[in-house]
């Protein structure tokens, strides 16, 4: 009996790209997920090297695509860190052929992301600007510590990543944002700040101040401060290796595989949703 049927067929969208080769590790060391291909864009060397020589793992056989719709039908669910037209992409055809999909890609629009929430209509989907459980966990808390300190603690985020990355701020930062706006009662396009140059006058109540730095090869850094009256709070995340979210994805593949259609996310996966 072929065991490998027994197991979920994933693939990795992004696959020559710093998260991808952490994530087929993970898909590989976990006795239920199964690598069945990866998808880069074209001219990218994964497709001449071929995936198991340019991750360092020679023996492994796995296709590599230029275009999902060549590989689509090997798989059960699809892993996408990518951009995010390519990311939209890859979600029209998981739609199409109903396939499950977890997405780590940062940086969507507001429609884009209208896009995942009627595609959810169909097929399971977690979508999640970070994978990783202590993340998550920051998620689940820092609202709580807004609401418990109150307007005279002035909230700042300050996150610090890798000179390659592209977007910012970070999709992290954002969301803590986010959840430090409604932990308020605020708008954030309204009271978010990012960055602060020149005469920009005393510091208001109601803002957020979000800063990013890149530099060098930090794998990922996010601090929330809160600062009151002769004290100051900081609640700070560091990645210390990008395995943190390769295996947060792992999780998350085998939530979305017993999952119904739905938009979740990592605190669905981790039970943290309140």
């Amino acid at each position: 009996m072929d065991k490998s049927k027994d197991r979920i067929r994933i693939i990795v969208c992004g696959a020559g790209g710093r998260m991808g080769g952490r994530i087929i590790h993970a898909i590989l060391q976990n006795p239920d997920l199964d690598l069945a291909a990866g998808v880069e864009m074209p001219g990218h060397p994964i497709l001449e090297k071929g995936m198991g020589q340019y991750i360092g793992i020679p023996d492994l056989s796995a296709p590599v695509a230029s275009d999902l719709n060549e590989v689509i039908d090997r798989s059960d669910m699809i892993i996408d860190f990518t951009s995010p037209d390519a990311g939209i992409a890859h979600l029209k055809i998981a739609r199409e052929k109903g396939k499950g999909l977890v997405t780590g890609t940062t940086g969507f629009d507001e429609k884009q992301k209208e896009r995942f929430k009627e595609a959810g209509r169909d097929i399971p989907i977690c979508l999640s600007p970070n994978m990783s459980i202590g993340v998550n966990v920051l998620f689940s808390i820092v609202g709580k510590v807004a609401g418990i300190l109150g307007e005279s603690y002035d909230p700042e985020i300050v996150e610090i990543h890798h000179r390659l990355k592209k977007d910012a701020p970070s999709g992290t930062a954002m969301q803590l944002a986010r959840i430090l706006s409604e932990a308020r009662g605020w708008a954030l396009e309204k009271t978010g700040v990012y960055g602060r140059q020149g005469m920009v006058g005393q510091r208001k109540t109601d803002e957020i101040g979000i800063h990013a730095v890149r530099t060098g090869d930090v794998v990922g850094e996010h601090t929330v401060i809160f600062g009151g009256p002769g004290e100051r709070i900081e609640l700070t995340h560091r990645a210390h290796s990008r395995d943190t979210f390769a295996f947060g994805a792992v999780k998350a593949a085998l939530f979305i595989a017993e999952a119904g259609p739905g938009l979740y996310n990592m605190q669905d996966v981790l039970g943290l949703r309140v």
